[in-house]
């Protein structure tokens, strides 16, 4: 809550499926939510979820948006790089462009929506104390993204680092159907349910935690071969076919989550 007892203004930039869904659920719970889409299409599925549409491109050929969508308390950026070819090396670019144009609003808070990529597989667990070098294309944009951003002196910068996602329309269960072989079995996964990419979000505004680093997936990390296989129970499907080794690793968690939202996740990987 803000010093006037009233709940934040929220602009989210890219109501995808985690953005569409955070953007519902802070309605739900009386928030004025300003959604951005790059598609024209879009916008009548952002009105029609109760949601002040607009249509916004911070793309390298076209920079194109309507000032007034900066004019909220709290903005989420949750535009993930593209990994088509090129698009992954003009992220923190793009991150810039957005930081740039809520410095000229009136933004208080931003939340950038980034991801568990950015450690490496480095055999170890990892928490927010352990500064990332990643060894991908994806990871390094990212984390040259996280420090575009941290480096803003105009409004406050939260770091949220979504482990995989799964959720409605993202079923773990059919993510490997068809396939054989399929290496790195033994590696502990690092997921996220989207119930509780939406608790933690609502956490983070609702207790006003904001400036901090978040590592975001679930404090259970069972192997590949457990979770999908789990997962395609679930869903009817064969299990797949993983092959029973364990080369490059990571284990994500976080000490942030506990510490400054008492965050307690919902969502068990296996019961």
């Amino acid at each position: 809550m803000n010093p006037n007892n009233k709940l934040f203004s929220v602009s989210i930039l890219g109501c995808g499926w985690f953005g569409l869904a955070l953007a519902k659920s802070l309605i739900e719970k009386g928030y004025s939510v300003k959604g951005s889409t790059t598609s024209s299409e879009k916008l009548d599925k952002l009105k029609e979820s109760g949601i002040e549409d607009y249509q916004i491109n911070f793309s390298s050929e076209e920079v194109n948006y309507n000032p007034q969508f900066f004019q909220s308390d709290v903005l989420f950026i949750s535009i993930p790089p593209k990994r088509k070819s090129g698009e992954v090396n003009l992220y923190p670019q793009k991150i810039e462009a957005i930081c740039k144009a809520a410095t000229n609003g009136k933004i208080k808070h931003v939340i950038l929506i980034s991801s568990t990529g950015v450690y490496e597989n480095a055999g170890k667990e990892f928490t927010e104390l352990d500064l990332p070098n990643p060894n991908s294309d994806s990871g390094k944009a990212l984390l040259l993204a996280e420090n575009i951003a941290l480096a803003q002196k105009n409004f406050s910068i939260t770091i949220v680092r979504f482990g995989g996602l799964f959720g409605p329309e993202r079923n773990p269960g059919r993510f490997f159907k068809g396939k054989e072989s399929i290496p790195n079995g033994l590696t502990p996964v690092n997921m996220i349910h989207l119930n509780d990419c939406l608790g933690i979000s609502h956490a983070i505004l609702e207790k006003e935690a904001f400036g901090k680093i978040y590592n975001a997936c679930s404090p259970q990390h069972p192997s590949r071969i457990d979770f999908y296989t789990h997962a395609s129970k679930i869903e009817n499907e064969p299990a797949p076919d993983f092959i029973h080794e364990l080369n490059e690793w990571k284990i994500v968690n976080s000490l942030n989550l506990p510490l400054f939202i008492k965050y307690i996740f919902k969502e068990e990987l296996i019961p």
